[in-house]
């Protein structure tokens, strides 16, 4: 997998916020962005996403988590504005994944990339019944479920969904 220079670019997305789209056309399984911050242990990450959470779903503000999992012991906070890669979007229709290579996070393309385009990733979400709903999806791909669920979790939302519709 190779890294290609100046790639990509910071602006106002039709997703949400802002994005990060194609400075250039990306070939598939380009090495893109290296999602940076501070390295922190598991606990702490878990303490600040809990917080991070309570702070926006409790207000009109708009913000995200921004703590990824680095492996078992530890996660990365992106949270710091020189962390570009925090603006890339979901998408139910990614164009990108996120590898964990030699203990650092990338954003790969998965496809080829057109120039202009926008780049997303599947954020992966598990799906809980409870707090399913907190996590909009605003994609607007053809296949998009409505929230941020990792299109593993699919199943479990769909089966969880027909179970609703049958009791009704």
């Amino acid at each position: 997998m190779s890294r290609i220079k100046n790639t990509w670019r910071v602006k106002k997305s039709i997703i949400h916020g802002n994005g990060v789209v194609a400075a250039k056309n990306i070939n598939k399984s380009e090495k893109i962005i290296q999602y940076i911050g501070e390295k922190i242990s598991k606990s702490e990450g878990d303490k600040r996403s809990e917080q991070r959470i309570k702070k926006y779903l409790n207000s009109n503000r708009t913000g995200s988590v921004y703590i990824f999992e680095l492996n078992k012991k530890y996660d990365i906070d992106g949270t710091p504005k020189y962390n570009k890669a925090r603006y890339i979007n979901h998408s139910c229709d990614p164009n990108c994944e996120v590898e964990i290579i030699k203990n650092e996070i990338w954003i790969c393309s998965i496809k080829k990339i057109r120039k202009g385009e926008e780049l997303t990733y599947d954020y992966g979400y598990e799906f809980d019944k409870d707090d399913f709903r907190d996590h909009v999806c605003k994609c607007g791909s053809k296949n998009c479920i409505g929230f941020i669920i990792s299109s593993d979790d699919w199943p479990k939302y769909l089966k969880y969904l027909q179970k609703i519709i049958s009791n009704k």
